[in-house]
């Protein structure tokens, strides 16, 4: 009896393999052969059941075999006598040994060895056994527990207790001789393979980081024209060049038959192996019991070096065989050849690399979604549909912002993946959740969205994203109370597992940026300044929190140098990109001076940046220095993909400045670099103005919102002449009046002109009010203090328009105030 209760707290738990995660139903044949056989007492021909499996041909199919058996004899113990039960003990260490003899590196047939001896009270052996195991994998459920039930076990019975059968001491001999083997082996080779073109840029980071770790370097070039191939022999890598067939596929399996390693490492020219993870990967070449190793990936996402990302799982590393090869030409995929129904051969690993092949600018100067969307709908038109194509179609189109085109391919990846099994069966299915919540929000869909990601949840728990998802958009739909719940959700959630695909910082610092700008957006500086504090100080190194905090510093009444000094001191360093957006934050407070100083640090550094010299134009055309400014612009190539805006502000510098010669050359340029119709008409009608000629007809109403933006930057400048000589452009424009009034009196409210942009919605409000009007009239009103009035206003434009959320904001803003005053 005391056989049977310790039996169940040493064997492992787990199902009884079904025939669909056997090679064709040989192993669950084997299985229910094996019950039988067991609930007759036949342990003869059970025994025999061990040759059977030792014949088959495939490694992975006869180790899936062995351990089954040795899994059912285990289980059978629970159901016979005594004396049954040692017997079957004894059959399943025999066999388990006679397995451990052929390859002694198995953790869980050690393990397994280990649980029977120790029922036979061969405790010795028992723990060689286990300890072996632990040896080999540390990871092994039920190890620790296992020891530590020899160690009761002695205390309870002492030392002197003898084995249970005769036949054992010649089996511990065994064991222990099978255990004092189980070790990694040593000497296994590991190669790296790479496919790439044009990556001089990328590719020397890359290879300076993973040559410690591997014995050699395959790199299939597919058509450099700059120093890749020079950059890869540096490095020592042999280089095949080939003609690229439009298959990603194709041309790994091209490195990967090159290789002569007995692993097989893949990287792309954008990933870098973490250099403290060199001898962890080193190491994995004696794990000859696992076939397959994933690597922890982080994907960044955003600007470099701002510290947004995605981490996920990335296979990488497997053994070199000839059947592991991939398939597809986009989004390859070698998975799928490998023993997944035995999962103690795929390992997850803690060594990190860092991908940085989604970073914005890469993207953008790559064309790299486009590229890919047109690979996959080759693909699609040369195979039958998957829901992974669909999936990666709809993937790429988000990412060029196409969201009704995303949403539409990962809909029916989702329908596919229904269809067959819910999705359990691909690891990509909790990406597909995530995106396909998010693109029903970026449709105007925020109610489904909400719904799906419920749904999400119930069936990946912990997944943080689909919360953070909820409550951006329940910020959509105004419901601002249920968003901050959410968020704070998210905070109490932590970050959802790797294996979900997870925003790095969804269940940290993200959330709490999001309250931060809910808080920042009602003025209340304590609350946002609290939030942003707590980012800076535990996550340092994500940059996404330097704006905002500040912001708030700046709003607080804080000098811009002293921001500026307590920004450099607590992030983890300057980089460019802190740079820029503490340049933004300064820019938006109206420190123009601060601003061009940091923006002009960054293009020290990085002299081509765009987004950082259009950034310089704009914080110098801010401060009335309009040729300088004009000529800031100009230096930005034609090629580059902010050339138009670019253009813009250095024609709005020349003409502002009085430069109508300058500003002619420079509307040659922005015909060039593709500035819109209706832009340049306008600016055609501002050179007549400067040059004291007629403007010879009415602007066309595409041409007025960059018309209210120079108009209102005229007012933030204090340029009242520049403003008053284009207004009359407005009033011939073909925008209607009633609009006219509208944006006057907006950009009227925001530069603090209360009488002008009153003026603007009592005129409309005189002709036939409107709930827009009467909003605005509010806002005045709030401007200046007077909440009752502005109540008031707020209350009658919901009496004319019930769904206006700009009203019941405005009301929103009126009770905390009352509330904060209160």
């Amino acid at each position: 009896m005391a056989l049977r209760l310790t039996r169940t707290s040493l064997a492992p738990e787990g199902p009884t393999p079904s025939a669909s995660e056997a090679a064709g139903g040989s192993v669950a044949e084997l299985s229910a052969r094996a019950d039988a056989l067991l609930a007759d007492g036949d342990l003869e021909r059970y025994r025999a059941l061990f040759s059977q499996a030792a014949a088959l041909e495939d490694s992975h199919r006869r180790y899936h075999a062995q351990r089954t058996l040795l899994e059912r004899g285990l289980a059978a113990t629970g159901q016979a006598s005594s004396t049954r039960c040692m017997e079957i003990y004894v059959a399943v260490a025999e066999a388990a040994v006679d397995a451990l003899e052929q390859e002694p590196r198995e953790p869980v047939v050690l393990n397994y060895a280990g649980v029977a001896m120790y029922e036979l009270w061969s405790l010795d052996a028992a723990r060689a056994l286990f300890q072996a195991a632990q040896r080999l994998d540390p990871e092994l459920p039920y190890l620790q527990r296992n020891l530590a039930g020899i160690r009761r076990r002695r205390r309870s019975a002492g030392r002197g207790r003898r084995p249970l059968h005769g036949a054992l001491p010649g089996l511990a001999r065994r064991a222990n001789a099978v255990s004092a083997r189980a070790k990694p082996v040593s000497g296994l080779t590991l190669s790296l393979c790479m496919i790439v073109r044009d990556e001089e840029e990328m590719l020397p980071r890359c290879l300076a980081a993973v040559a410690p770790a591997v014995d050699e370097i395959i790199v299939v070039d597919t058509g450099s024209t700059d120093r890749t191939i020079e950059i890869a022999h540096s490095f020592g890598a042999r280089v095949i060049e080939r003609e690229w067939t439009g298959s990603f596929a194709d041309a790994r399996n091209v490195s990967f038959d090159a290789a002569s390693g007995d692993w097989i490492m893949y990287l792309d020219a954008d990933e870098v192996l973490i250099s403290d993870d060199v001898d962890r990967l080193r190491a994995l070449t004696g794990r000859t019991w696992r076939e397959a190793f994933y690597l922890a990936e982080t994907n960044f996402t955003g600007g470099e070096g701002d510290g947004t990302g995605i981490s996920n799982k990335a296979l990488r590393v497997f053994r070199n065989r000839p059947h592991y090869r991939f398939e597809g030409r986009l989004h390859e995929q070698i998975a799928h050849h490998l023993p997944a129904y035995v999962p103690e051969r795929l390992e997850y690993t803690p060594i990190r690399i860092e991908h940085y092949g989604y970073l914005g600018a890469v993207r953008d100067a790559k064309e790299k979604s486009r590229r890919n969307i047109e690979l996959l709908r080759i693909q699609q038109a040369e195979s039958p549909a998957t829901p992974f194509l669909h999936f990666n179609l709809g993937s790429e189109y988000a990412a060029i912002g196409d969201h009704r085109a995303a949403l539409s391919e990962l809909e029916r990846a989702w329908a596919m993946i229904q269809d067959e099994d819910g999705g359990d069966g691909h690891e990509f299915t909790p990406s597909l959740v995530a995106r396909r919540v998010k693109a029903l929000r970026l449709c105007g869909r925020p109610e489904d969205s909400i719904a799906a990601a419920q749904a999400g949840l119930k069936q990946f728990p912990g997944f943080t994203d689909l919360v953070f998802e909820q409550a951006m958009a329940s910020m959509e739909v105004a419901r601002e109370a249920e968003a901050i719940s959410f968020y704070r959700r998210c905070m109490e959630m932590g970050d959802a597992p790797a294996r979900y695909g997870s925003t790095i910082g969804i269940g940290t610092y993200l959330p709490r940026l999001a309250l931060a700008a809910l808080h920042l957006h009602r003025g209340e500086l304590d609350g946002a300044r609290e939030l942003l504090d707590w980012c800076l100080r535990e996550h340092p190194g994500f940059y996404g929190s330097v704006q905002p905090y500040a912001t708030a510093l700046l709003r607080a009444g804080r000098s811009p140098e002293a921001v500026t000094e307590e920004i450099e001191q607590r992030v983890a360093k300057a980089t460019p990109t802190v740079r820029f957006v503490l340049g933004r934050a300064l820019y938006e407070a109206g420190a123009l001076e601060a601003a061009e100083a940091q923006f002009r640090l960054v293009l020290l550094a990085q002299p081509h940046n765009s987004q950082a010299r259009v950034a310089l134009a704009e914080a110098i055309l801010h401060q009335r220095r309009y040729l300088d400014a004009a000529g800031a612009a100009a230096e930005l190539r034609e090629d580059d993909p902010l050339a138009p805006i670019a253009c813009r502000t250095e024609m709005i510098g020349r003409l502002a400045g009085g430069d109508a010669a300058g500003a002619k050359t420079s509307a040659e340029r922005a015909s060039r670099v593709g500035m819109p119709g209706a832009e340049r008409e306008l600016f055609d009608a501002w050179i007549a103005i400067v040059a004291g000629e007629p403007v010879s007809h009415g602007l066309p109403a595409p041409s007025t919102p960059l018309l209210f933006v120079i108009l209102e930057l005229m007012l933030r400048v204090g340029d009242f002449e520049t403003f008053e000589a284009l207004h009359p452009l407005l009033e011939q424009s073909d925008l209607p009046r009633r609009e006219q009034r509208e944006l006057l009196g907006c950009i009227y409210l925001r530069r603090g002109f209360l009488k002008s942009a009153a003026q603007e919605w009592m005129a409309v409000c005189a002709e036939q009010a409107d709930a827009r009007a009467l909003v605005g009239l509010g806002r005045v009103a709030a401007a200046q203090g007077l909440e009752d009035d502005a109540a008031t206003f707020a209350t009658q434009a919901i009496a004319l328009d019930p769904g206006s959320v700009a009203a019941r904001e405005l009301l929103r803003h009126r009770i905390r105030s009352t509330a904060a005053a209160g």
